[in-house]
């Protein structure tokens, strides 16, 4: 989906690591959201609360998921699942656009 129609956007940025990741949140009318945003070239950590669909649109990075031993690599575009209440890594080399959805199960 390249785009979403009939839906609420939330001005102020979710701002971490010293800026270096930013979001803002997509809100649609059946109360689902995603977050919208981009990475700077560094290494992070992120918890869940929810099962998030990380949805990588352009970049470049590696992502360690949890209980695994080996990293995830995408370069260009590509998509990984983390499980709600984990932790998980990045190593981003370059910034990085994605769309993060939120799974409520």
């Amino acid at each position: 989906m390249a785009e979403f129609n009939n839906v609420t956007v939330v001005k102020k940025a979710n701002i971490y690591f010293d800026g270096k990741v930013t979001s803002r949140i997509v809100q649609f009318a059946d109360g689902t959201k995603k977050t919208l945003g981009i990475m700077l070239p560094g290494e992070y950590e992120f918890g869940t609360d929810s099962k998030e669909i990380m949805e990588i649109l352009a970049g470049e990075l590696k992502v360690l998921l949890p209980g695994e031993t080996e990293w995830l690599e995408i370069s260009g575009s590509g998509e990984f699942t983390v499980p709600a209440n984990a932790k998980f890594k990045l190593q981003v080399s370059s910034v990085t656009d994605y769309c993060c959805s939120y799974i409520h199960e």
